[in-house]
């Protein structure tokens, strides 16, 4: 039967990873013998007063009395702002033939995008008219104008 052979670089790899095993071991035991007793008191850390983590107790003279009571834990409840829901404004520019345009409120001088589809009464350019605003899909439009 045959022998297998053995080359000089599998030698090598050999030497390799035996020296690598020795290596993790000496390392291995040095850690085990400088570990350090384990006590909870040297692996714990605290925070100061400004937020740092230290190794040291936080001094008891520093220490502020929070009112329990006043921390709301949750959002506060909105309360509801009867709002008028119709804007005036002018139309600055609108095409009939492509079917939109655009009104100026008059208040806030923003520019809400206006289709045809919205529209109760006719507009040109220039007309004053009263809507409301809704949320489309590029950003606030103007929905059920009408002349004013």
């Amino acid at each position: 039967m045959a022998r297998p052979q053995e080359t000089f670089g599998k030698k090598e790899k050999e030497k390799k990873r035996l020296k690598k095993r020795e290596e993790k071991q000496r390392k291995k035991e040095e850690r085990k013998s400088n570990a350090k007793s384990g006590d909870l008191e040297d692996m714990l850390v605290y925070v100061d007063e400004n937020g740092q983590l230290t190794d040291t107790p936080p001094d008891p003279t520093k220490k502020v009395k929070i009112d329990v009571e006043s921390i709301v834990i949750g959002v506060p409840k909105k309360e509801y702002i009867e709002e008028d829901p119709f804007h005036k404004g002018k139309v600055e520019f609108f095409n009939d033939s492509k079917g939109f345009g655009f009104i100026n409120d008059l208040d806030s001088q923003e520019k809400y995008f206006v289709h045809i589809s919205e529209l109760i009464d006719e507009v040109k350019e220039g007309d004053n008219v009263i809507f409301e605003i809704e949320r489309g899909m590029k950003g606030m439009n103007a929905v059920r104008v009408k002349k004013g």
